[in-house]
C-alpha cells in the first residue's frame, strides 16, 4: 500500500526553509482544496499500488539520457575532425545537457527520484557536473520559487534584472518595448551566467534575490567548487588538448546557447504567459488572498498535455501545475495525476490553466513579453 503521509511534499512543507531579508508573504491557512487533492492523490497510489518514487522507467530513461550526453561529448571532442560532423554533435550535446537537467537533476533536486536520499543526492549533483550548483539551486528553486511563484520581489525566477520585465509589478524601462524580440537570444546565456556569475555572487553575498540563505560549508562547499573544477576541465581543459582554444570556446558558447534557450523557454511557458496570474500581498501585513495550494494553481500553466514525446523529453515539466503541487512525486506520474488535479480545481472553483500545445505556450509567452514591454504597463 502506498501513502503520501510520510512523504515530504511542497503541499506539507519545503525541502529548504526560506530565510527572507524582509517578511515573506503569508498564505491563507484554511485550505479544503489542498486536503481534498492530497487525499485523492493518496487514493490513486493506494488503488494502483504504484510508488510515488523509484519508478523503474526513470532508471532506464536516465541511462539513455545520460548515455546520450556522454556519447555526444566524447564524439564531439575526439571523433569530429570536420565541422559538418561537429555541428550536429554540438547540437545534440546542448540538448542532452538540457535533458539531464529536466529529467535527472530536477527530480533528484526535489527528492522525487527515489525513496533513498543518497540516490536523490547523486541525481541532484548532476547539476554540479553541468557547471551549476545543486546546493544553491535547491535554495533558489525549491525554497523561494516553489514557495512564492510569480510574487514579485520573492520569486527570483521572474527577476531577470533591467534587461527584461516579466511581471506587471516590475518597473518598465524603454528598452523593454523590444523585449519580445531580444529576450529569446538572452535566454541562451543562462547557463553561461550560472557558470561564471550567479553561483559565485550568491556564495559571496549569501543572498538569492531578496532572500538570505545559509552559505554552503564542509562537504557542500567542497562539492560546489569540485563540481566547478570538473565542469571547467571537461568544458575547456580536455577539449583544448586536441583542439585550438578558439574552437573550444566557440563550441562551448554554441552548446550553452542551445541548452539555455531550451531550459529557459520551457520554464517560462509555465509562469510567464498570459494565462498565469501575478498576485501580490494585500497590504503591509503580507497576507495573500489565497491559500498556498490555490496560489500554485493561479500562477502556473500546463502545456501540451497530450504530447507524450514532449512530456518524456521535458521530464514532465509540461505538467507544471502538478509539479508545483506535488514536487516530491516522480514526474512519470504527472499525466495520471493531471485529471485528478483538474477535477478538484473545478470542484473548488479554481481555474485549471493549460495551453493545448507547445507552440500555443510559446505564442502566449511572446504576447506576454510584448504586453509587459508596452506603455502604459498593464496590470493583472
Amino acid at each position: 500500500m502506498s501513502s503520501l503521509s510520510s512523504v515530504p511534499s511542497a503541499i506539507s512543507g519545503n525541502l529548504v526553509t526560506p530565510s527572507p531579508v524582509c517578511n515573506p508573504p503569508k498564505f491563507e491557512s484554511n485550505d479544503g482544496f489542498r486536503n481534498a487533492l492530497r487525499q485523492r492523490v493518496e487514493e490513486y497510489f493506494d488503488r494502483t499500488g504504484l510508488n510515488p518514487r523509484d519508478c523503474p522507467q526513470m532508471y532506464l530513461k536516465s541511462t539513455l539520457i545520460f548515455g546520450c550526453f556522454v556519447a555526444s561529448y566524447v564524439l564531439l571532442v575526439f571523433f569530429a575532425p570536420v565541422w559538418w560532423l561537429a555541428l550536429p554533435l554540438m547540437v545534440l550535446l546542448g540538448l542532452s545537457l538540457a535533458g539531464v537537467g529536466f529529467n535527472i537533476q530536477h527530480d533528484g533536486g526535489h527528492g522525487a527520484y527515489s525513496d533513498r536520499r543518497w540516490i536523490n543526492r547523486l541525481s541532484a549533483m548532476t547539476l554540479d557536473l553541468l557547471g551549476g550548483s545543486s546546493y544553491i539551486w535547491a535554495r533558489k528553486h525549491n525554497a523561494f520559487h516553489h514557495t512564492y511563484p510569480n510574487i514579485t520581489g520573492h520569486d527570483d525566477d521572474i527577476d531577470v534584472g533591467i534587461l527584461g520585465r516579466l511581471s506587471p509589478h516590475q518597473k518598465r524601462l524603454r528598452l523593454h518595448r523590444l523585449q519580445h524580440v531580444y529576450m529569446w537570444l538572452l535566454y541562451g546565456f543562462l547557463p553561461i551566467k550560472w557558470h561564471f556569475v550567479d553561483d559565485f555572487r550568491s556564495l559571496i553575498t549569501g543572498r538569492i534575490g531578496e532572500h538570505r540563505f545559509a552559505r554552503p560549508k564542509g562537504w557542500d562547499l567542497l562539492i560546489l567548487f569540485g563540481g566547478k573544477a570538473v565542469f571547467f576541465t571537461l568544458a575547456f581543459g580536455v577539449p583544448m588538448l586536441v583542439h585550438p582554444w578558439s574552437t573550444v570556446v566557440l563550441f562551448y558558447v554554441l552548446a550553452m546557447l542551445i541548452q539555455g534557450v531550451v531550459l529557459s523557454v520551457v520554464f517560462q511557458l509555465a509562469h510567464c504567459v498570459e494565462e498565469a496570474e501575478f498576485p501580490m500581498p494585500r497590504d503591509e501585513s503580507g497576507r495573500m488572498l489565497s491559500s498556498w495550494a490555490a496560489h500554485q494553481v493561479q500562477t502556473t500553466v500546463d502545456f501540451a498535455p497530450r504530447n507524450r514525446v514532449l512530456s518524456w523529453l521535458l521530464g514532465g515539466l509540461n505538467f507544471q501545475t502538478e509539479h508545483h503541487l506535488f514536487p516530491h512525486i516522480c514526474h512519470a506520474h504527472y499525466p495520471a495525476l493531471a485529471p485528478i488535479v483538474a477535477q478538484t480545481c473545478e470542484e473548488f472553483g479554481l481555474t485549471y490553466r493549460v495551453n493545448p500545445s507547445f507552440l500555443a505556450g510559446v505564442a502566449s509567452h511572446f504576447r506576454w513579453l510584448r504586453r509587459m514591454g508596452m506603455k502604459p504597463a498593464e496590470t493583472t
